[in-house]
């Protein structure tokens, strides 16, 4: 695992953690890197020293800052009273749009070209200010 810290378009900063450099710059170059504050998918390595944790260091699972902590409550509000479809999304919403399936608030993973698609027919989805959880798949 490495930790990149990054900027945005917008100036915004944030860390995250990807499993290689290679896999950071795939994700970035397919537009799945989006900063953590806006949402902008402009987003670029800053300048960083490398640092050894120690014990008194937070853990990496809690939030390193305000915009953080909202992220984690919204995720887990959403998480709370929607349905999760995973990458059926495009094809529920659209079910749901059509009448051929029972309607409620539903969350998951889109392509893009399904997304737009989606979004040219109508159909109401906005993009989520977080990926999905891998940790159990």
């Amino acid at each position: 695992m490495i930790r990149y810290a990054l900027t945005c378009a917008k100036d915004h900063s944030f860390d995250s953690w990807f499993q290689s450099a290679d896999a950071f710059d795939k994700l970035l170059s397919a537009g799945m890197v989006t900063c953590a504050v806006c949402g902008s998918d402009e987003v670029k390595k800053s300048i960083m020293a490398p640092r050894v944790r120690t014990s008194e260091d937070k853990p990496l699972s809690a939030p390193a800052s305000p915009a953080e902590q909202a992220l984690k409550e919204l995720r887990a509000k959403i998480e709370a009273n929607s349905e999760n479809v995973g990458k059926n999304f495009a094809r529920e919403a659209r079910a749901m749009h059509d009448g051929t399936a029972p309607e409620r608030a539903i969350y998951g993973e889109a392509k893009l070209k399904d997304a737009k698609a989606l979004i040219d027919d109508g159909i109401p989805v906005v993009p989520l200010p977080f990926g999905p959880d891998r940790k159990n798949n």
